[in-house]
């Protein structure tokens, strides 16, 4: 049983810099690499959709040199993308750097017609205030019925979602997709995200295939 959807906390990036005495925003360089091995290998073996957490909205509070670091990942994979996959974003872009933005609009764009998995990455995102937007829209449309709200969440149209993923040894979902992760499986792993092979991605599909998934019943 291959799960439609999995998405990943990618924690650990900073951390694995810093035992290997590499400054920590060397960890998003080698974090994007693991990303790209992950997809690939998922890909493979024909999950549909895949999403990544790379900023929340409280990961503003981080040091500068930090956000940065991140950002300047996303603006180079964003700009130099063109594999198979179909790139989506969730999350307030609009309120990003007009570089970060205009590099966003630039992939989507340019990989709407792919066929490969769907990587939707997950910017600048909380789901509290996803949940709160989405709910505003549903109740100013005159028409609040969970269909409706579903429709004005950040991740309307993909999958639902089977199962979340986090490495580096936290045992929390940190504000992520919350609503779709009503009925998912959850996965923590101590393994660092950067340290994900293709390996670990297959690992995890067969857990996923163990799981006796009841939907309440």
């Amino acid at each position: 049983m291959i799960p439609k959807h999995i998405a990943f906390i990618m924690d650990g990036n900073g951390r694995w810099a810093s035992s290997r005495g590499l400054p920590r925003t060397e960890g998003y360089k080698h974090g994007l690499e693991a990303l790209m091995r992950v997809i690939k290998r998922l890909d493979e073996r024909g999950v549909e959709a895949v999403s990544a957490f790379a900023f929340s909205t409280e990961n503003s509070a981080r040091p500068q040199a930090e956000i940065d670091a991140i950002f300047e990942q996303v603006k180079k994979f964003n700009r130099t993308y063109s594999g198979p996959l179909r790139v989506t974003y969730m999350g307030d872009i609009d309120a990003l750097d007009a570089e970060v933005a205009q590099s966003v609009e630039e992939v989507e764009r340019r990989t709407a017609d792919s066929s490969g998995t769907l990587l939707n990455i997950a910017l600048n995102y909380g789901a509290r205030s996803d949940i709160i937007h989405a709910a505003k829209i549903a109740a100013d449309s005159g028409l609040f019925s969970e269909e409706k709200f579903e429709e004005s969440l950040s991740g309307a149209g993909l999958p639902k979602l089977d199962m979340i993923v986090r490495t580096g040894g936290e045992k929390r979902l940190s504000n992520f997709m919350l609503y779709e992760a009503a009925y998912a499986e959850l996965l923590f792993l101590d393994k660092l995200w950067p340290d994900m092979t293709e390996d670990d991605a297959d690992a995890v599909l067969e857990e996923f295939s163990r799981r006796v998934r009841k939907f309440g019943r």
